[in-house]
Order: C-alpha cells, then sequence, then structure tokens
C-alpha cells in the first residue's frame, strides 16, 4: 500500500473563461470542483493507475467535510484529521489561450497540541504501506522540521518515504533523509544555495552534487522539458511525450504518484521514470488537476525518453 499526506488539503476548483479581465464582471463557463492538495491529487493517480493507496490528510469546516465526501464517491480510501477552521479553495482560471492563473487560500491553523494524534496517524498507516508520500505546504501553525519528524515516524513503521515540498519544509525535511525528493528548478535552486544555476549543465552539476551531499535520490521536474534524476550517483534526462496540454496543473503531482506505484511494484528505476513521466503528460491532458485516464498512460508511455548522462 501507498499513503499519501496532505497537511493542507483543499477543494480544486477550476473555472473556464474565454480570457481573464481584471476589473470586470464574468461569466465562468465551465466550473469543476475535487478534493485537492498535492498529496490528494498524488493519491487519485494511484488509484486511478490500479494502485492500492490511502490519502490522509488534515481538514477542516464544511469544506473539509466537501473533501472526504467527494474522496468517498470517487472510492479513494482516505483517513482524514478533522480540525477547527476551513480547509481552502484552490483556484484556478484556464482561458481559451491556455493560460492558467491560480488563486489559492491559505487554510486553517493547526493546533500544536494535537500533533501527537497527528504523528500516531501517519505511523498506523505507515505500518500499512511500503511507501508514505509527504506532499504540498504546511499549514500556519506547524513547524518547519514537521516533516523531519513525521519522515522519522514512517521510518521507524518500516515505510519509504517520498517528499515533494519546497522552502523550510523541503530544508529541513531533507535532515531525516528520505528516500526521495522531487523539487522543481526554482525549489531545487533554493534549496542547493549556491546562488543562481544558469543553464542546464550548471542544474546537471548541483544534481550529482546535491544527491551526494543530501544522501537522497533526486528527481527536478523542468515542467513541459521533463525532468532530471540523480540517483546512487547516475544521472538521468527525463524528455516527455509532445502533447497538446489543456492544464499542466497537478502534473508534478502525477509524476510523484507515479514515480511512487513504480516503487511499491519493485519496478526497474528507468521504468518507473518513464511510468512517472507518462502519468505527468496525461494530467496535463485533463481539465482537472491530479486526474488521469489509463489508456492516456498507456499510450504515452512508449513515447517517453529516458537518456543516461552519467
Amino acid at each position: 500500500m501507498i499513503t499519501t499526506v496532505t497537511l493542507n488539503a483543499a477543494i480544486d476548483k477550476t473555472y473556464a473563461l474565454d480570457a481573464l479581465r481584471t476589473g470586470r464582471v464574468q461569466r465562468v463557463r465551465r466550473v469543476t470542483a475535487v478534493p485537492g492538495g498535492k498529496g490528494i491529487n498524488a493519491a487519485r493517480v494511484i488509484c486511478q493507475l490500479g494502485g492500492d493507496v490511502v490519502a490522509a490528510g488534515v481538514v477542516g469546516g464544511y469544506n473539509g467535510q466537501f473533501i472526504a465526501a467527494s474522496l468517498t464517491a470517487q472510492g479513494i480510501p482516505h483517513e482524514l484529521m478533522t480540525i477547527e477552521g476551513e480547509s481552502r479553495i484552490c483556484l484556478n482560471v484556464l482561458d481559451d489561450d491556455g493560460r492558467s492563473t491560480e488563486l489559492l487560500e491559505p487554510g486553517p491553523v493547526f493546533p500544536m497540541e494535537r500533533f501527537g494524534e497527528l504523528v500516531s496517524l501517519i505511523g498506523r498507516l505507515a505500518g500499512r504501506s511500503r511507501i508514505v508520500v509527504f506532499s504540498g505546504s504546511l499549514p500556519a501553525g506547524l513547524p518547519a522540521d514537521t516533516y523531519a519528524r513525521l519522515t522519522e515516524a514512517a521510518r521507524q513503521a518500516g515505510a519509504a518515504v517520498f517528499l515533494d515540498a519546497s522552502g523550510a519544509a523541503l530544508a529541513e525535511g531533507l535532515r531525516a533523509k528520505p528516500d526521495w525528493i522531487k523539487p522543481n528548478a526554482e525549489e531545487w535552486e533554493q534549496l542547493y544555495g549556491e546562488g543562481p544555476l544558469k543553464d542546464e549543465e550548471a542544474l546537471i552539476a548541483s544534481l550529482l552534487r546535491g544527491a551526494e551531499r543530501f544522501g537522497v535520490r533526486i528527481v527536478v521536474t523542468l515542467g513541459a522539458d521533463g525532468a532530471l534524476a540523480a540517483v546512487c550517483g547516475e544521472l538521468y534526462r527525463i524528455r516527455p511525450p509532445r502533447i497538446d496540454a489543456v492544464n499542466p496543473v497537478g502534473s508534478g503531482d502525477a509524476f510523484t504518484a507515479g514515480l511512487a506505484l513504480a516503487s511499491a511494484r519493485g519496478m526497474r528505476l528507468v521504468d518507473g521514470l518513464r511510468l512517472a513521466t507518462a502519468a505527468a503528460a496525461a494530467n496535463a491532458l485533463s481539465p482537472s488537476a491530479g486526474h488521469v485516464r489509463r489508456e492516456d498512460v498507456e499510450r504515452l508511455l512508449p513515447l517517453a525518453a529516458i537518456e543516461r548522462l552519467a
């Protein structure tokens, strides 16, 4: 089993417009609303690809009730901790030119007096899981070392850990040595901390040094340009298939889902990177974040190119 953890769960709402014009009243042509947050997106993709998954996380208020009810309706097993306050809404406005504008609410404040309850939840689920995926931002009230502490709990229960975070949460989480991290290029540059990486050659060099320095497997996602992966002294360039993207939001979460699922199934690294890439591309074909069709993934799978560089 794979457990995904979303500490700041959300309702992902998408508005389709012909064009976003500020300062004017506009009518939305189409609306979708689904339970979201990076870990929930990953859980949905794992489920759609036939994996055994539980979506864990923190919710609050009427929005939290919607998230739980929608996960049930979608057939995604879940164990959610309920706190005071209202879970956030993440609004994505898509226009006909393919531009995406995101408006992200902050979400509720986590009460630290209940942190032990959260650790117990993660430890219990990790004891039933091969992999635990921690994804996304931390809600207000939780310290920067939260992912490090939860990683230790998951590790003690025998699970491998994937960490998809940014900023201080990622930097502190690295102290607990997760098995994989998946920053994007900007997040990696900030984490690596040696100034701007001017080109791909500099990025590659930083990845090889960073993997040795941090002692973890690293995938840096590059949007439509694919990804780079540094694993045990080896470096891979991942090029995605060419597609006409509808909505790229959630493709990073789909990549994480594919990589975690491949690892849980014991697939070879190259095959796991290919599955992750195909899942990310399939997600971009859907108007909703964290949603793939298995037939799209299967069609795109042989079109993902993996090249070993070092």
